[in-house]
Order: structure tokens, then sequence, then C-alpha cells
């Protein structure tokens, strides 16, 4: 029996998922997070996860791990001191960036510009020059080099990125410049732009080279530590990283480009969440994954999440394939406020955290926040995480009564709904980012909620977006750890064309996509994936001739026509702008995807009932809905089965989660072990 190790670690908690290949059976753990090491957690959780299950960690034959270590390095400013090596004349282009403020007007005065990951001081010029068409105009002075690499080391920099001009086009000059930093910045991690993003614009592909050196030192102690500490249990198997794709690449492959990885926790979710609506019939999905910190939502058509081209943390966006998911600073340790000139109650973005998480928790904490407001209206129940965390009522009642007392409400109850209902308000906007604002009817959709609070607040935002059915799956807690242990191993290579469709001469784009699909295929194939076990994906950023931006559109076959790729192309620009021009079409970039197998993971199948949740139903409970108390069945999930109708109020307790079910709706349990939760009839 071989097992497979899925690993997500967010804000608040660790999540662990175990998988026996064969069978499909699971295990699971929770546990805390650990902001100061991030490892102590994950150990913690795979230990308790292989004493759940019965075996050594030996048995582990692959440890496959969502991780937000080089997120947190850029929200937290918290990376390294990156040199930037430029060609003489752009040492500012960093500095320069692009004339965009987020925000409104008023985003003039009140944004505060962001500092560049890499300092002016800590930026070099060489004397070089090549032209977009890869002629050399002036060779690189490899004297003039070791003086400018000289001076950066000097400067105790802890990481280098070179980011020369049309570098995209002949990377010969970076790659020098790589060969002398060995020899003069011995041990400093080297990131080049024409490894890390060979396509044009010099700002982007300099700033998404710049934040690869500056998380890489932070990713590689991290990701060096947890693998020596698996090594040192006895973990026998290998250890992969998720991409913010939602494809696995190997530990020393996401150490070479961490800017990979920098959604890597949220596409977990993602990828569990297609595998859970699959087994359920429905193709078309949002996603929703409430967490303790934040939520993060994305959209997901035929089975397929939309991948951008552009990856966002913060303020700082890079060019880099990642899931289309928006995050919302909205979560269970949200903390709810009064401002005192307003007077009118916010949610967040602020969070409690891990520590000292909310007031229920029993750990300190004294801020209000949204898991106190669901204890305060009787949603949750006295414990979570299988009895890890105790819920402390009278703290969560006194907390958020501080909120009743500051907005003069008669009754804590009162101000927790108040509480719910914004966070509710919150969620909604990522939702219709997401949909609404892509061109898409949320009502199209079945919405899948997961995350240790998402089942709680799903049947809300069903009601709000008008998405049925909510999808809720089994052990939702941990559906980022599934979704890790339940992807592919990925790789992606790129380049720059830059040509009208007329200048193209036959088959020369189909060449170009076959030579991607190669290199990309070759790294896979080193991580230990056949080359007969791959799959092609083919993408090809195209515009009208004479715009400054471009729209991926995905193709099946290199061999597309490229009428047909014009067509696919104006068919995307309508939908989203609403126009067409009648001017030649160009290819900016071409890209190629290799993916490797799917994991033989067997699906849940639960046993047949009579429709009547009664033999699961554990006790009845009073909760706060409406404006009234009234009473909830309190039902026990692991006693369901199929074909089980749950009519609300109630609620539905398993381990790592708890599902509202509000009045006038139903959860039908789904053979696959999913709640379906729409509108009861009439």
């Amino acid at each position: 029996m071989t097992y497979r190790l899925g690993v997500d670690v967010g804000g608040t908690f660790t999540d662990v998922l175990l998988v026996e290949e064969g069978s499909g059976s699971t295990w699971r753990a929770k546990t805390a997070s650990t902001p100061s090491d991030q490892a102590v957690g994950v150990l913690n959780g795979i230990g308790q996860v292989c004493a759940a299950a019965g075996i050594e960690l030996s048995e582990v034959a692959q440890v496959l791990h969502g991780t937000t270590v080089a997120t947190n390095a850029i929200l937290e400013g918290k990376g390294a001191t990156v040199g930037l090596v430029t060609t003489k004349g752009f040492r500012q282009v960093l500095q320069i960036a692009r004339s965009f403020v987020p925000g409104g007007l008023a985003g003039w005065i009140i944004w505060p510009k962001p500092e560049p990951l890499a300092d002016l001081e800590n930026t070099v010029e060489v004397d070089e020059r090549i032209a977009s068409d890869g002629q050399v105009i002036r060779p690189l002075d490899d004297a003039d080099v070791r003086t400018q690499l000289e001076r950066l080391a000097g400067g105790g920099i802890q990481a280098l990125a070179v980011s020369l001009i049309n570098s995209f086009a002949d990377p010969a000059h970076e790659k020098r410049i790589a060969a002398i930093a060995a020899e003069v910045l011995p041990g400093v991690p080297v990131s080049l732009s024409s490894d890390v993003l060979p396509e044009l614009r010099e700002y982007e592909r300099t700033l998404t080279t710049v934040a690869n050196g500056y998380v890489q030192p932070q990713v590689q102690r991290y990701v060096r530590t947890l693998s020596d500490k698996l090594a040192q249990g006895g973990v026998a198997g290998e250890l992969s990283i998720l991409r913010s794709d939602g494809g696995l690449q190997s530990a020393d492959a996401a150490i070479g480009a961490p800017v990979t990885m920098l959604l890597s926790g949220p596409a977990g979710g993602v990828t569990g969440a297609v595998w859970v609506a699959e087994q359920c019939g429905h193709r078309d999905l949002i996603t929703f994954d409430m967490g303790g910190t934040s939520t993060d939502v994305g959209l997901v058509q035929d089975l397929s999440p939309r991948i951008g081209r552009e990856t966002k943390v913060g303020d700082l966006t890079v060019r880099a394939s990642s899931v289309d998911v928006r995050t919302v600073g909205a979560g269970g340790g949200s903390i709810a406020h009064v401002p005192e000139l307003t007077k009118a109650l916010r949610v967040g973005p602020q969070s409690a955290g891990a520590d000292p998480g909310p007031a229920a928790y029993g750990k300190g904490g004294t801020e209000p926040t949204v898991t106190d407001a669901n204890v305060v209206l009787g949603y949750l129940p006295t414990s979570l995480a299988g009895g890890e965390i105790t819920l402390d009522v009278e703290a969560a009642r006194a907390a958020v009564g501080k909120i009743a007392e500051s907005m003069g409400l008669e009754s804590a109850e009162a101000a927790a709904a108040g509480i719910v209902d914004i966070v509710n308000e919150n969620m909604l906007g990522g939702l219709r980012l997401v949909s609404v604002q892509q061109g898409f009817d949320p009502r199209d959709f079945a919405l899948v909620a997961f995350g240790g609070a998402g089942p709680l607040h799903a049947n809300a935002l069903g009601v709000l977006t008008g998405a049925w059915p909510v999808i809720v799956p089994l052990s939702p807690g941990v559906l980022c750890a599934l979704g890790d242990a339940t992807t592919s191993r990925r790789d992606e290579s790129a380049r720059t064309v830059l040509r009208r469709f007329a200048q193209l001469e036959g088959g020369e784009l189909a060449q170009t996509l076959r030579e991607l699909a190669d290199e990309a295929g070759q790294r896979l194939a080193d991580q230990g994936t056949p080359r007969d076990q791959q799959t092609v994906g083919y993408q090809v950023d195209v515009r009208y001739h004479g715009q400054g931006f471009e729209i991926p559109v995905d193709l099946d076959d290199p061999d597309t026509d490229l009428a047909a790729l014009g067509e696919r192309f104006d068919t995307e620009h309508n939908r989203l702008f609403s126009f067409l021009l009648d001017v030649d079409h160009e290819v900016v970039n071409a890209r190629a995807t290799v993916t490797g197998p799917k994991p033989d993971v067997a699906p849940v199948h639960l046993g047949a009932g009579d429709g009547d949740p009664s033999g699961a139903r554990v006790q009845e409970h009073e909760i706060y809905v409406g404006g009234e108390h009234v009473p909830a069945g309190v039902y026990d999930r692991a006693k369901l089965r199929a074909g089980d109708v749950v009519r609300g109020p109630a609620i539905v307790t398993e381990m790592d989660s708890t599902t509202l079910v509000l009045p006038r709706h139903m959860a039908t349990v789904h053979p696959s072990g999913s709640l379906l939760i729409t509108p009861s009839e009439g």
C-alpha cells in the first residue's frame, strides 16, 4: 500500500490529509499553524495523521505541500536584500514602473507608493545591448560586470536578479553574468529574467525576476528545513510543492523558481473543489474558501480553473501563471470594530490570526471576531478541530457585547448578526469580482464552499448570489490539502514572438509551440514524469495590431489555423469589451504547459439512506436567525447516508468544520459525501 500526504498551511490552521492510493481511504488532521516556523505545525499535523491511520512515516510515498511562505515574505516585507543588474540606461526601471494607481482619483493623493523590492543603491548597470530581434548591438564587457558585481558584494546582498533589456530574444549576456556572479558572489542565489520570464516588457520582466530573488532565500530555507526534518522523521517519500497555477513541482524546482508559488495555498483549494464538483456532476462552479484570516474565491468553467497571466499579492503584481483567485480580507478571525468617527460597524481586514485568535479560543484574545459572532448566534459547537480547541462561549459574548454597547444595540445576538451580515457582503464583493465583473452570471454556477469557516456562511452566500446548489464537500476544512494530494506535476515554457498574422510563415507558430512543449516536457521528465505520461496544452497571447495589451487564447493543437485562432480571440475580446476591430491580429507570446498524470485517488461512496436523517440527529439546539431564536437540529455528518435530506434550520457538525442550513433551505447528501444545499421546494 502506498500513501500520498497533502499538506496545506493557512494563517490559522495547518491541514493534513492522508490518502491511501488503492482504496481512496483518507485520514485527516487539523492543527494550529506556527507562524514563527511553519515546518513545526506541518510536522505536528503529519505525526497526528499517521498515528490516526496506524502507519509509520516511512510508508508515505509523497508529501504534496501548498505553502504561503513566499506569499508571507511579500506581505510582511521580510524577503531578501536583492541586488539588481540592468542594462546601462535602465537603472531606474523599478522606480519608473507603470503609470497606474489603484482606487479612484483620490488614490493619487492618499496611496502610499510601495518601495521597490530592489533598492536603487543595490541596482547596477552593465555596458551591453541586445536588439529585440536578438542581434548584439553592444557586446558585454566582462571587466565592467566584475566591477559592478563587486560593488554589490560590498552591499551585503542576499540574492541577485539579472534583467537586461531584450534578453528574452537572446539570453547569452545574462548567462555570462550568472557565470561571473558565481565567482564574485559565491553562495548568492541568482535569478535570470531569461529563465524566470522570457517575454517582452522590461518592467514586468524585471519586477518578476526581482520578486523571484526576493523570496528565494526564505523559500529555500523553509523547503530545505522541511525536507530534512521529514527525512529525519522517517518519511522516505519525496516532497513536492504546489504551484500558483495548480500544478506540482519538485522541491528543487520550487527553490529555483519560487515566484511560481506565490499563490500556492489558494491554488490547492481550487484543485480540490474541481475534484469534488466533478464527483457531484457539476462542471461550472465558483469556489469559496473561507479560512481564519482571509477568503479566496475563483471561477471554474467546464472543470478547468481560469488561469491568469498575473499573480497579485498585496501591492505586488508579477507576470506568473496562477489560478485566477481573488482574496478578500474576511475570515473567521476578522475583527469587528466601530470607528469613533462614523459609528458604523466594520469587519476586517484586521485579523486575530492563530495567536491569540478569537476570544472564544480562550488564548487571550479579547477583540470580537466573526468566529465569536457565530458562537454567540449558536452556529458553532463548543469544540473545534476534533476537540483540539474548546470554545469559550462567555468570552465570545463579552467580546461581541462591546460591539452591541458601541452601537446601542439591545443584545449581543443583534450585534453578532450584524457582524455576520457585513462579512457576508464583503465576501459577496469578492465573488462578484470573479463572476459578474468577468462577464459571468453566478446563477449559472454551483458554489463550492470549503475552508474551516466556509460552510457556516455558504448558505447565505448562495442566497446573495443565486448560485445553486451550494456544495459542501466532506472534510471541507482540509479540502486544500485534498487538492494538494490530487493534483499533477506541471511545467511551462514561454517565448515572445511579436509577429502579425500576415508575417507568420506556414507552420512557424506551430514549430515554436512544439519547441516550447519539448523544453517544458524535458524539465518535467527530469522531475520524474516520463514523456509518455505527459499531456500538453498550448496558449498564445494575441492582440489587435497597435494595441498595448493582449488576451491569452488556449489551443488544443499547435497546428490550429491562424484564422481559427483569430476567431477565438475575437470571441473573447467581444465578451470582455463588447467591440471588435477590423485590423490584423498579432501574436505576442506563445507558451506550452506540460502536465503529468492525475493521481489515482478513489472517490468516496456513501451507503444509501432512506432520506430520513434522524439517525444522525444528536440534539436540538437554539440558534439566532432572522431576528429571533429558533430551534435547530444538530446532525453528526459522519452518520448521514446518501439521499438523506437535512431541512433547515439545522447545523451539521464534523471534525474540521460546521455547516449551517438556513430556514427554508435543505441539504441533500450526495453519494460522494458532499452536501448539496438548495432552497426548499415551494
